[in-house]
């Protein structure tokens, strides 16, 4: 079964770095790799690779070097930071791009830089990858907003919050876009309501930003954001790159996390002058690379347009919701219905029944070539409520961990699309899940005590 796009294919999968790979399969063939784990990374694109390739002939060190390579290097640096704001609808004049390794360390920035005390108060949802979670744990008070039963965002609870620790709350951290159930929380809206509070927001944007467009609007509006963290692994540039984008007051003054060489003006034996922003907080030789790889990233995607790379997904994601619905066997988390694939991202999470997580995800790889991701995806508070466990369940689970046996680590197995998956792949994967559920493995697998995962027993994996 297939159907027609009403609109174009944003990225043709001949646009993508490693489309035309085989992988071996159980029974000696090998197929085209069929790559459903985009929300972990996507792959590089064509374009960026060779943006790349012909960058590398000028790449010098960047900043105070007076060699043309130097100068060349250091325009295409800073061009590659106004496109990483002008991406997230930020402005030169109220907000700093700050360039590290990834999402994860732009939050962590954030956290060090930003002004906490201990009667301070952040809130964290419960939908949070756990980079948006741990770093306020060392810095504040954190409060988590619970999520309802499909784990959507408890709007209710995050107001009821808001009241309760009215005066001490300072920030609101919160997913674009969840990397276990693809749902969008109403991030204008929560900010109206932070700022309204007295509080700044954060937005993790790492799996939005593929996805769908982004405003962070003028410090004036009282629903805009105030700090957004971005990846460029998840968005067709994997070379190392993430950004910061936030507010210019807040990064103004304090000592950055790490210092060094590119973070001051002057050092003297009794003090130091600290450089503007956004050197002071870019410790050491930057990723040059990274960052011009990350805005050819960003130039395809504008090129193309969000809005395509958006309706796109919609119709992609109601498929798969679809075809994978009508299979016996395959339970769904989030939420199910393709009729609200509009307002959310082309990720779902499901697991067969019976069978453990990680066992399906190792057979449809080993004889269907096809790339899933499984476990708790880096968010393990909303696994734990999807999962619907209680506390005596986490506590067994924590032990048997101790005693290094992940076996019985629960999760689910999660597809997720970037924008050059097609129905092709969705069929490709329902056709895989039916035959698992109506056959079960044609191989023999067994299971690492240690990690959890499984693998081919070792005579079969011999075969082909």
């Amino acid at each position: 079964m297939n159907m027609t796009f009403r609109v174009k294919l944003p990225f043709s999968p001949d646009r993508m770095v490693g489309t035309e790979s085989l992988v071996p399969l159980l029974d000696g063939s090998r197929r085209a790799y069929v790559n459903l784990d985009n929300a972990a990374s996507t792959p590089a694109l064509r374009e960026v690779r060779d943006v790349v390739s012909t960058f590398l002939n000028w790449y010098s060190s960047v900043h105070r070097g007076a060699g043309f390579k130097s100068q060349v290097s250091t325009e295409a640096y800073e061009a590659a930071r106004e496109t990483v704001r002008r991406f997230v609808g930020g402005n030169a004049r109220e907000h700093v791009t700050i360039f590290g390794k990834n999402a994860t360390e732009a939050i962590n920035k954030l956290a060090h830089r930003l002004p906490l005390g201990e009667d301070d108060v952040v809130l964290v949802s419960m939908l949070e990858h756990h980079s948006n979670d741990l770093p306020w744990r060392r810095r504040a008070r954190v409060e988590h907003i619970r999520a309802d039963a499909a784990g959507r965002l408890d709007e209710d609870h995050y107001q009821e919050l808001l009241q309760q620790h009215a005066g001490h709350v300072r920030l609101v951290a919160v997913t674009g876009g969840s990397n276990v159930t693809g749902f969008m929380p109403r991030i204008h809206w929560l900010a109206a309501k932070a700022h309204a509070a007295g509080a700044q927001i954060l937005v993790d944007c790492a799996q939005l930003a593929p996805h769908r467009r982004i405003e962070m609007g003028l410090l004036a509006d009282p629903a805009h954001l105030d700090y957004v963290a971005l990846s460029a692994h998840k968005l067709y540039a994997p070379f190392g790159s993430g950004a910061l984008v936030g507010r210019a007051d807040t990064f103004a003054e304090g000592a950055p996390e790490y210092s060094g060489g590119g973070t001051v003006d002057f050092v003297g034996l009794d003090g130091i002058a600290w450089a503007e922003g956004p050197e002071r907080d870019e410790a050491g030789s930057p990723n040059v690379i990274g960052a011009i790889a990350f805005a050819a990233a960003i130039d395809a995607l504008e090129a193309i347009g969000m809005d395509t790379v958006a309706a796109h997904e919609e119709e992609l994601t109601a498929y798969a919701l679809a075809r994978l619905g009508r299979i016996p066997g395959i339970d769904i988390y989030g939420d199910p219905n393709p009729r609200g694939a509009g307002t959310r991202l082309g990720v779902i999470p499901f697991n067969v029944a019976g069978m453990h997580h990680g066992l399906v995800a190792a057979i449809l790889s080993q004889e269907f070539g096809i790339g899933v991701r499984n476990g708790c995806f880096c968010a393990h508070p909303y696994l734990v409520h999807l999962l619907g466990l209680g506390e005596q369940d986490v506590s067994a689970i924590r032990s048997r961990i101790a005693q290094g046996d992940r076996r019985q680590v629960p999760g689910l197995v999660r597809a997720s699309f970037g924008a050059y998956n097609t129905t092709d792949d969705v069929d490709a994967l329902a056709e895989a899940l039916d035959c698992i559920v109506t056959h079960g493995p044609s191989g023999s697998y067994d299971q690492d005590r240690a990690t959890g995962d499984f693998r081919l027993s070792e005579k079969l994996a011999c075969l082909g």
